[in-house]
């Protein structure tokens, strides 16, 4: 018999954990099918994520991505290394290096975009749009939640 509030179920099977196992799931997953291409999901994230939107500086790619700087400098390393990424300066600013998606990393994207929107569709089967969007909005809420209690933290120490 089901609990009657997820409070009285056991801690893995609480919405906190919950959220925890899916999201190692749903990572697990995404790398399992990118790695024929020789990614991971913060590779292909990246290389997605530049070509997209344009060419940027590390700073800003970490800060949209929600990476560290150090660890969105190894990604642009890895993928500058395989040919995919390459920095340029900045015109703007001589200090920082602007990192920009090559023809090799462009044709890459293409493949990232199918194998993502594959996993998509397998993920949401059987789930509606409005389900989708109020799972969104509630996921939407605990993120400000954590927000506050981060700057909150931060504040006092």
């Amino acid at each position: 018999m089901a609990p009657d509030h997820e409070l009285d179920a056991p801690p893995w099977r609480r919405v906190e954990s919950t959220i925890m196992t899916t999201a190692r799931q749903i990572r697990c997953l995404y790398d399992g099918r990118l790695s024929g291409l020789g990614l991971n999901l913060s590779q292909a994230s990246l290389l997605a994520h530049v070509e997209e939107f344009g060419a940027d500086t590390q700073t800003s790619l970490a800060e949209r991505l929600g990476l560290g700087r150090a660890a969105t400098g190894a990604l642009v390393d890895h993928l500058e290394e395989r040919g995919l990424v390459e920095r340029m300066p900045d015109p703007d600013d001589r200090r920082v290096w602007l990192v920009a998606t090559t023809a090799t990393g462009r044709k890459l994207v293409a493949d990232i975009n199918h194998i993502d929107a594959d996993l998509r569709r397998e993920l949401r089967s059987g789930i509606s749009r409005q389900e989708r969007q109020q799972l969104a909005s509630l996921l939407v809420r605990i993120q400000d939640n954590l927000s506050a209690g981060l700057e909150a933290a931060a504040g006092s120490t």
